[in-house]
């Protein structure tokens, strides 16, 4: 089966939210952002932007029928600043005209007076500073500190990791439209259409059941709409309200960019003790993270970070120290991997650092310290059904590791401007939201009179293929046909209370949820079943291919018969499903419990080759062994793998995010922040699924997919870094990401002395 959405998408006929017609007297909105990193608003001038013509209104702070305060974690956020503003676009003002080029040519003519403030964009200096969205916390096992003594080597060293911006190809946008007696519906580009809703039930003074989301599928989120979104469809709502007219919010890509936040920029600090044979005994990291202005998610995302510090590694002693530092930068959010990513990145670069004092390969000690069956991670929680030895191995084997090893130190000794590396990257990663209230589910299923199927979860589909797992999965728990199965839009008024699309768990909540509301469907229909066919043991009815079986054997009721039977006997044909993941628990404040449900493993195998003399390089090979456990849908789960491979090989290599001092964003366009393109990846990829693998938590036996393998490509960073040490061993290089290659031709002749050229004279550089 093929996702179900491709033949839209292929033909331009799939829409989004401003795809579909607008209602009769439809207004644009556009945003009026602080020019400003940190300062007091003195006096906001409006009236030259209210004269344009064209311009219907325009809103500030006061004009918010509701309270100016809200937040998924910790309310400390103003959806439009009162009086002080905390990043550059920080929205300030909302200009609503009857079409976005005008609201934008009047938001040119707001002129702002604000007194600065000192601005801070480094963690360190906010830490230093004491200034934080939460308090800083220490998770630990065992002694570190009395087991440095017993160690053969102790390595330190720091990592600085750059954020990431989501470049979604669907930017942020809103449709809000006021209904009968102060209701209101709103059509958003959002991964959590439950956090909108309440939020603009606070915003707006409304209850939450006269506020409808509907969100019919986005042009990605990648964890950059799960929490961010809120703040556009709440805007559109506002104005739409005010006015009692229809509202459209969509930002351009500068806006967007300008605006939101991004993956959480990192400085760490790590120690790590080993014995000479290369076993790990002790581990210490300190994470900084770069919060931004608000809290948002950092808080979780940094829980993340904490409990995935060690990987798929067993180390008897960990300490590892967070802290979320606010700076006055956008408020930094979910991104793919929720934090996971930085926790890996720090101790991989421990590991490397080992390798090289110790004088081991790497993975070496990577294999010799992966965790096992029965093993504990340094949170309380043990493993279970752990795969991360066989992944291993079988990357190893069934891609000839020994003849990379030999094929890459024949080529290094053969040439001398070019060198190449490789690196393989085990990956340990929990399935469910560590805040264990928002690990369930809801789906509520429809059998029509001709034997279609209506869906409708909480799962929002955004290219990752949750419409199409839901598809198969009540398809095949039926009995029927894919084809008769429709996925219907995400809706807050069919389904209450839903989670957020994110954390890897969308499948796994609502496509269990959607299996409970199919089996009490087919209870009843059973039942009937067995009158007709004049039998007694339920149990032994079963939908075969849409036809009724009775202990094996296929009788003449079809499936469109039974629908009708069930009817006309009056049993439900209609029922509301509910998950909840069983075993889940965690508390923040010991930093122990069972955060997961389950973990996904994995082994990727990276090999590049470097350009040295001009930096330059390609990424020859990219093999991974993925724990998928039973497949629902191979062509939408090997998608996901590749997918979030590129970007995690983007994070380490080309997405170089930058901000000046002055907290603006300097790569805040496509033609100032690259991307990696189909010619970046390499050309010979590969995914295997491991075989013989289940998973009682996921329906059908299948794994979560969406986020784990983004970590297969943070071995790219390691694979460059053992070509650079090829060409020039005796340098230390720094273990700071994006690893770009302006900053490998920088790293690989940092110890080169410059020479000065003649006063007034030019450098002649021959190419």
């Amino acid at each position: 089966m093929k996702h179900i959405d491709s033949h839209l998408h292929v033909r331009g006929e799939s829409q989004y939210v401003d795809d579909v017609p607008p209602p009769a007297e439809m207004l644009h909105a556009a945003v009026y952002g602080s020019p400003c990193a940190h300062g007091i608003i003195e006096n906001l001038d409006l009236e030259k932007a209210r004269a344009v013509d064209g311009v219907m209104a325009i809103f500030r702070a006061e004009d918010l029928p509701g309270t100016n305060c809200f937040g998924p974690i910790f309310q400390d956020e103003e959806l439009l600043a009162s009086s002080e503003v905390n990043f550059i676009g920080q929205p300030v003002a909302i200009i609503v005209a009857k079409t976005p080029e005008i609201a934008r040519k009047a938001r040119e003519e707001i002129e702002a007076e604000i007194s600065p403030l000192p601005v801070v964009v480094d963690p360190r200096v906010a830490f230093k500073n004491g200034d934080f969205v939460d308090q800083p916390r220490t998770n630990s096992m065992g002694d570190v500190e009395e087991t440095w003594k017993d160690c053969d080597f102790v390595v330190e060293g720091r990592c600085d990791m750059a954020g990431q911006e989501h470049v979604y190809l669907e930017t942020h946008r809103a449709r809000a439209i006021p209904r009968e007696d102060r209701c209101l519906q709103i059509f958003a580009s959002t991964q959590s259409p439950a956090a909108l809703q309440s939020a603009a039930s606070v915003l707006l003074g409304l209850p939450i059941h006269k506020i409808e989301v509907d969100v019919k599928r986005l042009g990605g989120g990648f964890g950059g709409k799960e929490d961010q979104a809120t703040h556009w469809g709440c805007m559109a709502g506002m104005c739409a309200l005010l006015l009692q007219k229809p509202v459209e919010l969509v930002l351009n890509r500068l806006e967007d960019i300008q605006m939101t936040g991004k993956r959480h920029p990192y400085s760490c600090d790590f120690k790590m003790g080993l014995t000479k044979e290369g076993k790990i005994l002790a581990y210490d990291v300190s994470h900084y993270q770069n919060s931004g202005a608000f809290a948002d998610l950092s808080t979780p995302v940094l829980e993340r970070t904490i409990v995935h510090s060690t990987n798929a590694y067993y180390i008897p002693n960990v300490r590892v120290f967070a802290a979320p530092c606010r700076t006055n930068l956008p408020s930094n959010t979910a991104f793919r991997g929720f934090g996971g990513p930085q926790g890996m990145f720090v101790i991989e670069s421990a590991i490397n650092k080992a390798a090289e004092v110790i004088g081991m390969p790497a993975e070496e000690i990577q294999a010799k310290n992966l965790i096992s069956e029965g093993q504990y991670l340094f949170y309380g929680q043990p493993i279970k059904n752990c795969t991360i030895g066989r992944t291993w191995k079988q990357t190893c084997e069934d891609f000839d590791l020994e003849g990379v090893r030999q094929r890459v130190k024949s080529f290094n000794e053969e040439n001398f401007a070019a060198k190449k590396g490789f690196a393989l990257m085990p990956i340990c990663f929990g399935i469910s939201f560590t805040k264990y209230f928002l690990n369930q589910g809801n789906s509520l299923v429809h059998v029509y009179l001709d034997g279609s199927v209506g869906v409708t979860t909480g799962g929002i589909e955004m290219g990752q293929g949750i419409s199409t797992n839901m598809a198969t999965i009540a398809a095949r728990t039926f009995g029927i046909r894919e084809d008769r199965i429709k996925v219907e839009s995400t809706n807050t008024t069919r389904v209450a209370n839903m989670s957020p699309s994110a954390a890897s768990a969308t499948t796994d909540l609502n496509g269990n949820a959607t299996i409970c509301a199919v089996e009490q469907i087919l209870d009843g229909m059973k039942e009937v079943a067995l009158v007709e066919l004049g039998v007694e043991d339920k149990s032994k009815v079963q939908i075969v291919d849409e036809v009724v079986f009775y202990d094996g054997s296929e009788s003449v009721l079809t499936w469109e018969e039974l629908v009708l039977k069930t009817y006309m006997k009056r049993r439900r044909l209609s029922a509301h499903g509910y998950y909840s993941t069983p075993g889940v628990y965690f508390n923040p404040q010991k930093g122990r419990g069972n955060p997961f449900a389950y973990h996904v493993f994995g082994t990727s195998l990276i090999e590049v080759t470097v350009d040295c003399l001009r930096g330059i390089y390609t990424i020859d090979q990219a093999k991974i062994v993925h724990d998928i456990g039973r497949s629902i849908n191979k062509t939408v789960d090997i998608g996901q793998v590749e997918g979030a491979l590129a970007q995690g090989l983007g994070w380490m290599t080309l997405e170089d995010l930058q901000f000046g001092e002055d907290g603006r964003c300097l790569s805040h366009a496509l033609s100032t922040y690259k991307a990696p393109d189909v010619y970046f990846m390499p050309d010979d990829m590969e995914v295997r699924f491991l075989e013989d693998s289940t998973n009682k938590f996921g329906p059908l036996g299948t794994k979560a997919v969406g986020e784990p393998p983004f970590m297969y490509g943070i071995a790219v960073f390691f694979a460059l870094r053992n070509a650079m040490k090829a060409f020039s061993p005796k340098t230390q290089f720094e273990f700071n990401s994006p690893l770009t290659p302006e900053r490998v031709l920088m790293e690989l002749h940092k110890d080169i002395p410059l020479i000065p050229a003649p006063a007034g004279k030019g450098v002649l550089v021959d190419s």
